[in-house]
């Protein structure tokens, strides 16, 4: 093994303090827009996110808020409140050990552009010899183009990456589909139906599976 490739959302970090802060200030502000109170406002906003779940728009804050014509812009919220964004404590001491040893590090992400603020606010893109959203491919996860654009551009091969994340439907069926390893982290102890070569519950369990020759 030669390169392995993380997911963001869900693997390295929680942006779910922001989403939970930001969510009742978008209900507001569509109630007001739509004449509404803020129960149906909410309900109108979750069910066309609900709706179009893991389709390309889905991935991007921006679109939904492009939809009802909302004047906030996800990029704003991550710069105004960078300590909403929960680093988990096992990814820096993980991934800066695996630089250590020597490895080739990326992410590949189905979000957009503002997936590489989210990995600077966080002080995590210095660790990352490559960064892949989708608006550099197109694509999103489970699809092979963004997995196939990463690993080359790491000059690797498949069978010499492994891909790291929590969504076996993006990143363990999308990695295994190209020829890469895959390894679930299920941080929720959720049901993972064999999918992936590699089960971890925190990013700490990297280390025995590389060392036993991942």
């Amino acid at each position: 093994m030669k390169a392995l490739f993380f997911d963001i959302d869900g693997t390295l970090l929680t942006e779910m303090p922001l989403i939970e802060m930001f969510l009742p200030q978008v209900y507001e502000k569509l109630s007001k827009k739509l004449g509404v109170d803020k129960k149906e406002a909410r309900d109108r906003f979750l069910t066309e996110i609900f709706g179009r779940r893991d389709t390309y728009d889905w991935h991007d804050w921006n679109f939904f808020f492009r939809l009802f014509d909302l004047d906030v812009k996800y990029e704003d919220l991550l710069r105004s409140y960078p300590h909403k964004l929960h680093v988990y404590p096992d990814t820096v001491p993980t991934i800066e050990w695996l630089r250590d040893e020597g490895y080739r590090l990326g992410v590949i992400t189905s979000g957009p552009e503002y997936q590489r603020l989210k990995l600077r606010i966080a002080g995590l893109d210095k660790y990352f010899d490559v960064v892949v959203t989708r608006d550099d491919v197109g694509a999103i996860k489970p699809e092979p183009k963004i997995f196939l654009y990463a690993i080359e551009s790491v000059g690797v091969g498949p069978k010499d990456s492994a891909m790291v994340g929590d969504s076996l439907s993006q990143d363990v069926y999308g990695a295994k589909n190209v020829g890469m390893k895959a390894v679930w982290i299920n941080r929720n102890g959720d049901k993972g139906y064999n999918m992936a070569d590699y089960e971890i519950r925190t990013l700490h369990e990297l280390r025995k599976i590389v060392g036993d020759g991942l």
